[in-house]
């Protein structure tokens, strides 16, 4: 039992120095990233027009001139292709939390992927565009 007691002493010393030392500073996450600054909503009668760029953009041209590009968060499928979207809101705006749902239109209308909204952010269009 002897044999085991400088280990032991040996252990409880190194616990000790352990515990008195400075702990390391915390490491501080990363920050979030920035949101795009842009509208929250937009008044329907102030729309214009709409066109779907890909499935995860739409170009919002507005009565007064400007585009406000949506960039969804998430791709919605199909909406690239169909280029057709519907939204039911209860307000007389549309909003970053509002749903739109894609309308298949091979074989009659359909509704297909709901998708959220993004901000709508201010766009200059490029000549290609």
């Amino acid at each position: 039992m002897a044999r085991h007691i400088p280990f032991l002493t040996a252990g409880f010393v190194a616990l000790a120095l352990a515990a008195c030392s400075t702990p390391e500073a915390p490491v501080e996450p990363a920050p979030a990233p920035q949101a795009e600054s842009g509208e929250r909503c937009v008044g329907l009668a102030a729309i214009r027009s709409t066109k779907v760029v890909d499935d995860s953009t739409i170009d919002f041209t507005m009565r007064d001139g400007r585009i406000l590009r949506n960039t969804l968060p998430h791709a919605c499928p199909s909406l690239g292709f169909e280029e057709a979207f519907t939204y039911s809101t209860s307000l007389s705006q549309l909003c970053s939390t509002d749903i739109i749902t894609v309308v298949l239109q091979g074989g009659g209308p359909r509704l297909g992927a709901s998708c959220g909204l993004g901000p709508f952010v201010p766009h200059t269009p490029i000549k290609s565009e």
